[in-house]
Formats: C-alpha cells, structure tokens, sequence
C-alpha cells in the first residue's frame, strides 16, 4: 500500500496481533522472512524490534519521510529497543533517507503483480499457456459445485461471528503448520482492521464445503480504486476440497471478480518468479527490510547515476536521461497519478505506458540463456539491456548516441539498406567494405580496420543472403580496432551457430541488436532489443524518445516469452521447410543458385530473373526483388506449407 495512512492502520494492527501498546516483537517472531534474515547473528534475530515505516502484511511500504524515521528512532530510544525495522521497501524507490538513517538493507522476495488488461481467460491463456490455463480453470470447476464463494464486507464482520471464529482458527492452525511463530492474523488483530480505517475497503473471503468453512482471506481494494491487495488467505489442509488446489482455484476466481468489478490488477504478496508466473504474475518488483541493528555494517554509499560509456558522443554526455524515464524503475500501478496531464475518463488507453521494463528484460535474458548457442547470457543483467521500437530503431539510437559528425559509419553490402540510410540522414560519412567470397560470408577486416570507422555494422545473419560470418574475423575486429561493432542479429534464432549476445560482458565496444518480429513473431509489437555494456545503454536511454514501449507491446512480449513453447515448435518447422524448399529450388529449371541459409528466407539466385519476378507478381507472390544489390537475386520468405508450394507451382510456370 503506498499511503502513510494505510501503514499507519496495518501497524495498530501489528500492535493488536502483538498485545502490545507498540508494534515491538522479535525478528524471529515475524516468521516467513527466514531468507531476509538467515545471516543475521541470532542475538539480532531475538532482540525487541521496533517495527515502524512499513508493514509486516503483504503490501509493501512507502519509504517513510525522514521526520518519520526521526520519530521511530525517538520511540525506539523511549522504549529502550535497539532495532528498527522497516519492512517491505520497494528497490526502485529512493532509499537515500533510510540509508542516512543507519539503516541496511536486507534482501527478500518480490511483489508479485497479476495485470489484467483483457478478459482473464484470454490474458491467462496468452500469459501461462493454455495447458495451464486449462489445469486454473480444472480446479475451478471440480470445486465450483462443493465450495461456496463468499465476499462478506468487514465493516459487517461483527453480524457474522462464524466468519470471524473460522478465520481466527485457520489462520491459527496456518502459524503452527509454519513453525509455530506468532500469528498476526489472531482474533485481536481482525478486530483491530474491522474496526480501523481500512474496514470500508476490506472484505473477507470465505470459501465454504456444506458448512465447513475450508478458506479464509482478506482482500482490499487500492486507495487508487484499480486494484486489489491479497492480504492473506488460510485453508484447512484436512479437508478434502483442499486436493483441488483450492488456493489455485480461488485466485482463478479472484481474477475473474476483479474484472467483473472493473479493476485492472490482482497484488498477490511477495513470492519468485519460477511459483508465481504459473498463477498469472507478470509484474515482479524486488523489495527489501531495512534494519537498524547494533553490530550491523553502515551500508555503502548510494551509488550514482549510471556513468555513460566513453564512447558517447560529445553533445550525449552532458544532458540527464529525458523526463519522465528518470523514473523508469518507480511501479505506478497503485498510485494516484496526477502528473500526466491526460483524460482521467477515457480508460487504460488514455495512460502513458509503463516505463519500468526491469523485471521484463530479466525475463527476455532468462528465456534466450536456455536456447542453444547463448552461452554467457545468464551473465547479463537488466542494466545491460534497452528495448528499442524493433532493431531499425535502435540502429538510428546508437548512431544518434554514440557517433558525431565526421565520424564515419561502416556497412558490409549486401546488407540490410537501413544501416547507410540512418547514417547519411544523421551527416554521417558511410564508408562501403563489401562482403567477399562465394557464399558472401566474409569480412574484408583490412579494409574495415584501415577506414578506421567510429562503428561498424554487421548483419549477421545476413539479410539478404542468409549466411553466418566467420566469427574469428567479428573478433578481429572487437579487438583490433578503436570503435563500436554492431551485430545486427535479427534473424539468429534461426542459425545454429551461436550468438555473440553472452560476449557482450566481455567487450566494451560491443553491442548486439535483436528483435521480436522474426523467430519471436511479434512483428506488431514493435520490439527490438539492443544488449550492451551499462554506460553505452545509459548513453542510447539519453536519445530514446520516453513511452515508445507501449503497454500492449509489453503485455505481449511477457505473453510470448513465458510462453515459448509454440515459438521454440516454430522454428522448428521453419527450419524443417527452408531445408525442403532449398532442396526443391536447387533443382529447379528456373534456378540458378540457392545459398546457405541460416535464417527464415532463402537468397535465390535465378536464370530469367525479370520474367520470374513478373511471373511471380502475376500469380499474386510477393518475394524481395534483391537484384539491385546483387544481379539476378531475390530473397523468399519461408512461408507455411502451402505458400511455399504456390510459389514453386509459380516458378514452373515461369520456365
């Protein structure tokens, strides 16, 4: 919960659990933290704690201002307590004042967001896959007929004291399950929440078998009127509704209520990633305990803004990150926004976009760290990643970035003609070292490293021949000349040769493009992706136009990442057909030559090439006329079964 007040309410409600006049109780006694604290010395772990700032229950804390610190470490020293914690802090908020207050941070799990912009069934099925979609929605029903589903407002949970006892007792039965540690869900803390500020908000859920009550929960709407907060639930293990998975079944239930009442997320508490993505997930914020200790080491200076790549350009390194993409990492979802200046009456459209991709990009490098030929990606991290509107656009960012004017820009024709085009509209000199040999996969790395060139831009795979580069000659010019490689890899989901994304750690003057439209098909999203040291990302951030991520582009991007399969079975197939049409093309009248191909299109060489384009265009095909660039060529596109036998019943008609 993001308001001062609402962790003012949930503390009276800490102090009630307790049966205390203050909020003081043992590290130990706050239970499922165990990780946060397991290298605490256990003297810290049983020492009072004055909890205080923040909230112990599943919402996470505001940084609290430094008149409120100030306060806690009065009350501490009146109650004679030596530990402070302030629990729950999101990581992206500013932490300067808890850390000038002697506090340190303390690592523990995420929030764990279920957004919801479309119809549940539809987002879920996008989001987990329809197996598991299928297996929410299985449990649902098994217990849709035996298990009541009711919603009792706690400012009415005095006329309903079986509600109240069976609460009480579940959540009982819950702590001692757990260990045995203080429940903070007990009949007084219930009282205190029914009866404070949160009441009108809150509603209890109860799932009932006949007359046994199987589940107890609280559930409170945002301040912000958008969203719900999960703050607890219990369940009689013992039961046999509890074999259907009640808890799965009853989220599933959850998510549909919060879109028949028009709200837009579902905050589930703290977990990882690997549990909760299966339930729906797709927003993960790290949050940290900060605890004041004696013993504990002062925490290390707050490190400064990024520090931008040397090879920035002049102009690049002496102006911030614009607006509001300064506060990319800061989650909005449960806050009042009033600083946009757009329609508050026209729905989700009228919002800007999310502009923190943090957790996003971590899980685009988990998914491409376990495809064949990415050895050394698990060693990137979010900072070393932009997401750019497809790879075309994060050409023209880096060479409005990174190159100035008079410093030349080299490209490797044939090859795709965007790279000179950004070049010459930005009065860049493009410095032209053709490919070479017969399958037109190798550098001239002489000619490149004479030129000289501020970057140097390779397609690779190649579009439009469709062959790999000899990877000794792409090091050879990592380390032999002064400025920036660029490796265009759109297409290398395709290739079975590895990619140069897990060097990029390993060289500065690196920088790998890829995209989503290809392999990924996500043509519409428009998203590309450029990998890179942190200070060259920083020095791309400081061009890139804030919002040209769109909130459906991401939506859709987390969707088909953690949920790969059908991708992974696409390429597959691609590949499968590439090789039957490059066997087919080889052998046709109409053809000259097939290259290699180590992408989704084939670079054809043909006899009659102006007669079998017309023929082509007459049949209603649509094929890259590449023969300006290299004579008597086109690239054809892997269609699916039936595209590519139309083509070659085109082409025999060409003969």
């Amino acid at each position: 919960m993001r308001r001062s007040a609402d962790i003012d309410a949930l503390q009276q409600v800490l102090s009630a659990a307790l049966g205390s006049r203050e909020p003081v109780c043992s590290l130990a006694q706050l239970g499922r933290d165990a990780d946060a604290f397991a290298a605490l010395d256990p003297a810290v772990l049983e020492r009072p704690t004055l909890v205080g700032g923040g909230s112990p229950y599943h919402p996470t804390s505001p940084v609290p201002a430094l008149h409120t610190l100030d306060e806690l470490a009065r009350r501490a020293d009146e109650l004679n307590v030596a530990q402070i914690l302030v629990p729950n802090v999101r990581r992206s908020d500013d932490t300067g004042a808890l850390r000038a207050a002697g506090l340190v941070p303390l690592a523990t799990e995420s929030e764990c967001v279920v957004r919801l912009p479309g119809e549940v069934d539809e987002v879920l099925r996008a989001r987990v896959g329809a197996g598991q979609l299928h297996d929410l929605r299985r449990h649902h029903h098994a217990l849709s007929c035996d298990v009541t589903w009711e919603r009792i407002p706690l400012t009415e949970l005095d006329g309903n004291p079986w509600a109240k006892d069976a609460f009480v007792e579940l959540h009982r039965c819950r702590t001692e399950r757990h260990g045995g540690q203080d429940n903070l869900y007990n009949a007084d803390a219930l009282d205190a929440l029914a009866h404070g500020s949160l009441a009108d908000r809150t509603e209890m859920l109860v799932r009932r078998s006949e007359k046994t009550v199987v589940q107890a929960g609280l559930i409170t709407t945002s301040h912000n009127g958008r969203g719900l907060y999960y703050l607890t639930q219990a369940i009689d293990h013992d039961d046999p509704a509890a074999r259907h998975n009640l808890h799965v079944a009853t989220l599933y239930e959850l998510y549909r209520h919060a879109r028949r009442s028009g709200l837009e997320w579902v905050h589930l508490g703290r977990g990882d990633a690997h549990r909760m993505r299966p339930l729906g997930a797709d927003l993960f914020v790290p949050l940290d305990h900060w605890l004041r200790a004696p013993g504990l080491a002062a925490p290390a200076a707050e490190g400064a803004e990024q520090a931008v790549s040397e090879f920035a350009a002049l102009p690049v390194t002496g102006v911030p990150v614009p607006g509001p993409a300064r506060f990319r990492q800061v989650p909005r979802f449960d806050t009042i926004d009033l600083s946009s200046n757009t329609s508050p009456f026209l729905g989700a459209a009228a919002e800007y976009p999310h502009l923190d991709t943090a957790e996003l990009a971590d899980t685009y490098l988990t998914t491409i760290s376990t495809l064949p030929g990415h050895d050394g990606v698990d060693a990137l991290s979010a900072d070393h990643l932009l997401f750019t509107s497809g790879a075309v656009d994060g050409v023209m960012l880096l060479l409005a970035a990174l190159a100035s004017p008079g410093e030349c820009v080299c490209v490797t024709p044939p090859t795709f003609p965007l790279y000179a085009h950004f070049a010459h509209l930005l009065r860049l000199p493009v410095v032209e070292v053709p490919l070479c040999g017969d399958d037109l996969s190798r550098l001239d790395t002489e000619g490149i490293l004479e030129a000289d060139p501020r970057v140097t831009i390779l397609c690779d795979p190649n579009n439009p021949v469709g062959t790999r580069l000899d990877p000794e000659q792409v090091h050879d010019l990592l380390v032999g000349g002064r400025g920036l490689v660029v490796i265009d890899e759109a297409y290398v989901e395709f290739s079975e040769k590895p990619s140069y994304a897990g060097l990029v750690e390993e060289h500065d003057n690196l920088i790998v493009l890829r995209t989503l439209s290809k392999a990924w098909g996500l043509a519409a999203a428009r998203c590309g992706i450029a990998l890179a040291q942190p200070g060259i990302v920083e020095a791309l951030r400081r061009v890139q136009v804030p919002f040209g991520f769109t909130n459906a582009s991401q939506h859709a991007v987390r969707d088909r990442l953690t949920n790969s399969r059908p991708v992974l079975d696409g390429i597959q197939r691609i590949r499968a057909e590439r090789d039957r049409m490059a066997s087919a093309l080889a052998e046709h009248p109409a053809v000259d030559r097939v290259f290699p191909s180590e992408t989704n299109f084939l670079f054809v060489r043909l006899h009659k090439h102006e007669r079998v384009m017309e023929q082509l265009r007459d049949a209603g095909i649509v094929v890259a006329d590449t023969g300006r660039a290299i004579p008597d060529t086109c690239r054809i596109t892997i269609g699916d079964r039936r595209a590519n036998t139309a083509l070659l019943d085109a082409l025999s008609s060409a003969v």
